[in-house]
Formats: C-alpha cells, sequence, structure tokens
C-alpha cells in the first residue's frame, strides 16, 4: 500500500484525486493548505506527497523548502497550473521530485505516484567517496581534505549519483531518471542548471576539473 499526504486546498479536486487513489488502494491523509501539510509530514511516514503548488498561507513551493531544510526527503509530486518550462523549473529547484501539470489524466498521476513510491530512499547513513571528494551525510556537505561546502537536498543527490558511477559518462536522461525521476523531454535544462551549482561549488574546494562535460553526451565525474 502507497501511503500519500495530499496537500489540495481546492475542494472538489482534493476529493476526487483522494477517491481516485483510494479506489488503487492507496493510504491517503489529506491537507488543506501549507501549514497543515507541514504538521502531517512532521507527525507520519509518507511514500509520496502530491502537493499542490498554489495553497494559500504558505504555498508549495516554500512546503517543500521547509520539508527539505528538515532533511525530510519524501518524494513530492506538485501540482500546478503554472506550466511554462521556467515555472516547473522552479519546482523542481525548489526539492520536488515531479511536476505534473493541471488538468491531468488520473491515470497519469497515478502512474507518476507509483514512479515516485518505487524510488529507492537515500541512505542517511552512507558514506561515498570519490578520491577525496567525500560526500557526509549527515550534515549534506561535500568535503575535500579539510575544506567543505553545503549542499542542497538535491546537489547532494546529484553528487552522489555522479559518485556512485565515477569515471563513467553520465546522460542528461539517466540523472533525471536517477535523480528526479522526470521526464527528461521536459526537464532536462534543470541538470545543467544543477550541474553548474555543483561545479561552482566543487571549484570553491579547489577541485575545479572534476566534474567534466562531454559535449553531445553527458556529464562524468572524475575525481583523479
Amino acid at each position: 500500500m502507497i501511503r500519500v499526504l495530499l496537500a489540495e486546498d481546492e475542494p472538489k479536486m482534493a476529493a476526487a484525486i483522494r477517491r481516485v487513489l483510494t479506489a488503487e488502494r492507496c493510504s491517503v491523509e489529506s491537507a488543506k493548505d501549507g501549514v497543515e501539510a507541514l504538521l502531517a509530514a512532521a507527525g507520519g511516514t509518507f511514500d509520496v506527497i502530491v502537493l499542490d503548488r498554489m495553497m494559500p498561507g504558505i504555498d508549495g513551493l516554500d512546503v517543500v523548502r521547509v520539508l527539505r531544510s528538515r532533511n525530510d526527503q519524501t518524494p513530492v509530486l506538485m501540482l500546478t497550473a503554472l506550466g511554462t518550462v521556467d515555472q516547473r523549473v522552479g519546482g523542481l529547484e525548489a526539492g520536488a521530485d515531479d511536476y505534473l501539470v493541471k488538468p491531468f489524466a488520473f491515470s497519469e498521476l497515478l502512474a507518476r505516484i507509483r514512479a515516485l513510491a518505487r524510488r529507492p530512499r537515500e541512505v542517511a547513513t552512507e558514506r561515498l567517496a570519490a578520491g577525496d571528494i567525500e560526500l557526509d551525510p549527515l550534515r549534506h556537505r561535500v568535503t575535500v581534505g579539510e575544506r567543505s561546502e553545503d549542499l542542497s537536498a538535491r546537489e547532494y543527490a546529484l553528487l552522489g549519483y555522479l559518485i556512485r558511477n565515477q569515471s563513467q559518462v553520465v546522460s542528461r536522461h539517466q540523472i533525471l531518471d536517477a535523480v528526479w525521476g522526470a521526464d527528461p523531454d521536459v526537464y532536462s535544462n534543470v541538470v545543467d542548471l544543477y550541474v553548474h551549482y555543483l561545479r561552482r561549488k566543487l571549484e570553491n574546494l579547489g577541485r575545479s576539473r572534476s566534474l567534466r562535460t562531454v559535449r553531445g553526451v553527458g556529464y562524468s565525474l572524475d575525481a583523479r
């Protein structure tokens, strides 16, 4: 059974989504605004959070930011009527894992929830390293020697994936599938953005050439 936290302030939409998910044997807890969503997330354990972007009080973007600042890595599917590429990227940058534009088919909603629920969670105690580049899972930092840089949840997940595949070239599609679980045709530009963020932090640690761009293919982490 998939445990879903549904945060949607429009009553008819919330009722319709709840009815569909319950029919598919999901366990659903509802929140009508961002405050209720944060309280529910803090007090329960969920496999997926379905979150409306535009809610009264605390909106969906701020809810995701607070969750990630708490180191709550529950997959978030954001629902919104805002469908431009920049708006989608904004949702992903805030920490959402996937983005579904209204109106949507319930079959697609279910498919995306199931895909997010299947994704393995990051092991909190796993220490990953490539050469002298090391990830600190408790503090979400990357360390090189005596110097370190704080990482966002998405930067941490991206660097972890690159370390696990060090010295291999991974495509944007592979990164999206592993780190975001999103449609690569829609969100490929967000990978370039986060590679830029990560490269800048590695440069601050003296490893400016570790994260390589392989033109027309993807990216590779070379810790030599």
